[in-house]
């Protein structure tokens, strides 16, 4: 048997044994508004949706709670990212049929222009709510401990 002097930063680690569980488990998660996480995915998914046409919020909601299962969206949480989504089209474009929410007979809806200029302009929210998850992750990381407090 080799005996080796301990070193700062030296940790060597053995195989797991048979049976480990993986330790990489994700808690749920509650979207929230205002949160860039949680803006990334819906801007995501809205930029796939069918053009032209209203679709129910509704929908939205479960499209996106059955595509992200640790996660849980709720519609106002996706209204508030979709009024978002209105409010930079009309500062862009200053008109409002790019992005348009509403009541409709059967709940509030989304409707998205079927036009050419829809493609770049939801790619670049989308990489925007990115941006904001990476500064987000990066600030996270900075910190030395968990809590503000000293």
């Amino acid at each position: 048997m080799t005996a080796t002097r301990p070193a700062p930063g030296l940790l060597e680690l053995r195989d797991p044994p048979p049976g480990l569980p993986d330790p990489n488990l994700v808690p749920p998660t509650i979207a929230e508004s205002g949160d860039p996480f949680a803006a990334a995915r819906i801007v995501v998914l809205v930029a796939r949706l069918e053009r032209g046409r209203p679709i129910r919020i509704a929908d939205i909601v479960a499209r996106l709670n059955a595509a992200y299962l640790d996660w849980i969206f709720s519609p106002a949480v996706v209204t508030d990212v979709l009024l978002q989504l209105q409010v930079n089209w009309m500062a862009d474009y200053r008109n409002s049929s790019g992005i348009v929410v509403a009541d409709g007979p059967t709940g509030p809806t989304l409707t998205v222009e079927d036009s050419s200029r829809v493609d770049p302009w939801i790619v670049r929210q989308a990489q925007r709510s990115a941006a904001d998850c990476t500064e987000r992750l990066a600030d996270f990381s900075r910190r030395d401990r968990p809590s503000s407090r000293d």
